[in-house]
């Protein structure tokens, strides 16, 4: 199973609200159409956002902004503020294999270590990239077309 889209979404999100800050159009419904669903959905992933200190909304006012600077917004935060998986808990162990097996009883303690050490890699490299990065690709990327 994937991660939660929500991490997606959240960048969409951040980034969405950081391109169009002047334009000041950044209402759910606005979202919701970059993004292809329903403005629910990203007054959801918003309310995680807020929560985590990543943006500023108020309630019956269309509209949010960037609650810290670019640089200062990494997708680490994100992953971690959508609740994409809990601590640790990226790879999933399945339940009970036969302990009277040779590979049933000792599989979880020989795979956990590289599961862990994989889930500490990826979360290095969220990090080391901020929304200012995404930001700064989707402007080249703008430019080249």
């Amino acid at each position: 199973m994937p991660i939660s889209s929500r991490f997606a979404v959240g960048i969409h999100i951040l980034t969405l609200i950081e391109m169009t800050r002047e334009e000041g159009v950044t209402s759910s419904e606005f979202i919701a159409a970059s993004v292809n669903t329903n403005p629910a959905v990203i007054r959801k992933i918003m309310g995680m956002l807020k929560k985590a200190g990543l943006i500023e909304v108020h309630p019956g006012i269309a509209g949010a902004k960037l609650a810290k600077s670019l640089s200062d917004i990494t997708l680490f935060d994100i992953y971690k503020a959508v609740d994409v998986v809990q601590e640790n808990e990226l790879f999933s162990m399945h339940e009970s294999p036969l302990p009277d097996c040779p590979v049933g009883k000792n599989i979880q303690n020989t795979i956990e270590p590289l599961f862990t050490a994989a889930q500490l890699a990826m979360e290095k490299v969220l990090k080391n990239v901020t929304i200012e990065d995404v930001v700064r690709d989707i402007d080249r990327k703008e430019q080249i077309q």
